[in-house]
């Protein structure tokens, strides 16, 4: 039995959402950041915190990619090239997507008041804007980014996709939009955001 540990309106998402998909079972503890649930199993605070075993898996990407090979779906085999393609996408939305997002929340709500600087927001929604054209140009011909078969990325971009929604950051590109549709109506995204959404 795996425990999530995190908000559902916080990375924690992605995970809850990956083992809906994988069919298993979870406890949820949706703790906030910096809260004594998290600060046990993290010192630095931060979720979402997968527990198997009484061991502590930090990081959501880590989570995500660990249970994709333990249960050998939503991935790729480690070694071939379809995998590196995998990898190559994720860390294209960590880098695009999710980083614009996280700054523009840390600039909202996350800093001190007195750090926050709003105008910072304006060159995320660009950089954002620009980084969807980038996307579709890489998207697969099929229902998902790398073609046919779902992949960890999907989940990353899903999450990214209903983010961006939240935050009023602009979405610009029909296949991109088409993709972050078709995540949100996933049976396991849509079980995922009831458990903790």
């Amino acid at each position: 039995m795996y425990t999530v540990i995190g908000t559902g309106r916080s990375r924690a998402l992605r995970v809850m959402w990956m083992l809906e998909e994988l069919g298993q079972p979870f406890d949820h503890v949706p703790a906030l950041p910096q809260s004594p649930d998290v600060t046990a199993v993290n010192p630095a605070g931060k979720v979402p915190v997968l527990i198997e075993d009484g061991v502590p898996i930090l990081d959501s990407t880590a989570i995500l990619q660990y249970l994709a090979d333990k249960h050998g779906a939503l991935t790729y085999p480690a070694g071939t090239l379809d995998r590196a393609r995998q990898d190559s996408l994720t860390q294209f939305l960590l880098d695009e997507f999710d980083a614009a997002l996280w700054m523009a929340a840390r600039h909202s709500f996350v800093l001190p008041e007195a750090l926050r600087q709003g105008a910072v927001k304006d060159s995320l929604k660009w950089e954002f804007e620009r980084s969807q054209k980038v996307l579709a140009s890489r998207m697969g011909a099929g229902p998902f980014l790398m073609g046919e078969r779902m992949t960890v990325p999907d989940i990353i971009c899903g999450h990214c996709g209903a983010w961006a929604r939240v935050a009023h950051f602009p979405v610009t590109e029909p296949k991109v939009a088409d993709h972050f549709a078709r995540m949100a109506a996933r049976p396991a995204y849509q079980r995922a955001m009831a458990s903790g959404g």
